[in-house]
């Protein structure tokens, strides 16, 4: 148990992925703690909707872009020069954030940057063996050399390997520091009772993540289900201006919360990417019919689809299948 302590949490910007798995924590934490949040202009409204009152400062936004047509992994590859430059930035403000605000604790999703030789500092992270075609090795030997920096790190993934939602991702082969698995954290799981006479939906389709691949995969769909016979509903992830002619398809720019959980619980089939969170989020709330689609190029997301197609029974389609799939 943590108690009496000044706790510095701050998620990557890399989607509100990180941000939601972030809030079980914050909540449980904050009951005995000081809690200071790192936001970014990507999440600060985010932070600032349901932490209200709680003190945040800025820290180094990571800025990632996707491309168009190349994979991923490459972009990512061509980036780095910007993603090191980020982390060396997280040194500096942290150094600054721990000195002024005398910071006991530090709690980092997946920003390698955020340690310090004063503060006990906690990775979060499901990605301890990062999956990369061609430079497989090298990203997995940087990648333990950030972690292994870091006193201790938590896993959001059963400790159980059969129970695993993350495969060999959460597997900790050559972490030398502690690793402790904290099972699936998903900001959904309330204790208020799921509203079983809200809206229902044949089809649910969640879309996030980084542009321009949302949109693109948010057209293919909306393009593959138009005039559908079927109730479907759309949570865009955006509030760029989309109009859609189909009247069976309801179009929702943002949820979050209660409302998002109960639109999940009453769908009958869900459609999304295959981020580790929102599979967080799916599991815990006992949702089963899925049609996963990674992003292109995305190999983490890529190798979950493969996983829980495997292991779950979930739908798992390339973006390139999605545009000629017959939805039913």
């Amino acid at each position: 148990m943590i108690s009496g302590k000044t706790i510095f949490i701050s998620p990557i910007d890399w989607g509100l992925g990180h941000a939601t798995r972030c809030m079980p924590l914050i909540h449980a934490l904050a009951k005995n703690n000081t809690i200071i949040i790192g936001v970014t202009p990507l999440n600060a409204a985010f932070f600032n909707s349901h932490f209200p009152g709680f003190q945040t400062i800025e820290v180094p936004s990571y800025q990632i872009t996707y491309s168009r047509y190349m994979p991923l992994w490459l972009k990512l590859l061509l980036q780095w020069p910007k993603i090191n430059t980020v982390i060396k930035k997280e040194r500096t403000c942290l150094e600054k954030i721990i000195s002024r605000y005398k910071i006991d604790m530090v709690i980092s999703d997946n920003r390698y940057g955020f340690t310090h030789k004063t503060a006990h500092c906690v990775l979060i992270t499901h990605q301890l063996n990062i999956k990369a075609p061609f430079i497989l090795f090298m990203a997995n030997f940087i990648n333990r050399a950030y972690i292994n920096k870091f006193n201790e790190v938590w896993v959001p993934d059963y400790k159980e390997k059969n129970l695993r939602l993350a495969g060999e991702l959460s597997d900790p082969g050559k972490i030398s520091i502690p690793v402790n698995y904290i099972g699936p954290q998903s900001a959904l799981v309330h204790s208020t009772p799921v509203k079983r006479d809200s809206e229902r939906s044949d089809y649910l389709i969640l879309l996030s993540g980084v542009e321009p691949q949302r949109t693109i995969l948010e057209n293919i769909l909306i393009t593959r289900m138009a005039f559908l016979q079927k109730k479907i509903i759309l949570v865009r992830g955006s509030n760029t201006h989309l109009s859609v002619e189909d009247k069976n398809i309801k179009v929702m720019d943002f949820c979050f919360g209660e409302q998002l959980r109960d639109l999940i619980v009453n769908a009958d089939t869900v459609i999304c990417r295959s981020g580790y969170s929102t599979l967080m989020d799916l599991h815990l709330l006992h949702k089963n019919k899925l049609i996963l689609i990674p992003t292109p190029g995305q190999t983490e997301q890529e190798y979950l689809a493969s996983y829980w197609h495997e292991k779950f029974g979930s739908e798992a389609l390339s973006q390139e299948v999605a545009t000629k799939f017959n939805f039913k």
